[in-house]
């Protein structure tokens, strides 16, 4: 395909440091949960994936899994670029399976939002 190059679901943080390339500190200092982890996220599967642009998402799609101060909905999207990577902090009010449609949609609108705002 001429936009999508592959994908990679890293569900454990296994798969997070070892396939990706989050590192270890990153996940024990801050969570899998956090804006840290979305950023190396959305970077190393740029470098992975050997793509101009990549995102990354990691959440609590519940129905469990909160902690304290990370609740069930809690997001946080990273996007890769060039020398640019952000995070984005969201909290959707949904069951699993909407959460998950949440983060999946806020994903591709902040790729096409990125990509309006280049020169």
């Amino acid at each position: 395909s001429d936009y999508f190059q592959g994908s990679v679901v890293s569900y454990s943080n296994e798969i997070k440091m070892n396939v990706v390339g989050v590192r270890k500190e990153t996940i024990a200092s801050f969570g899998a949960v956090s804006p840290q982890t979305a950023e190396e996220m959305a970077a190393g599967g740029r470098k992975l994936l050997s793509v101009d642009i990549c995102v990354a998402d990691t959440g609590i799609a519940g129905p469990g899994g909160d902690v304290p101060g990370k609740p069930v909905g809690l997001f946080y999207i990273g996007l890769s670029h060039g020398t640019t990577t952000v995070s984005r902090k969201h909290n959707f009010p949904h069951d699993r399976e909407g959460n998950k449609q949440a983060a999946a949609e806020t994903a591709l609108h902040m790729v096409k939002d990125y990509l309006e705002s280049l020169p």
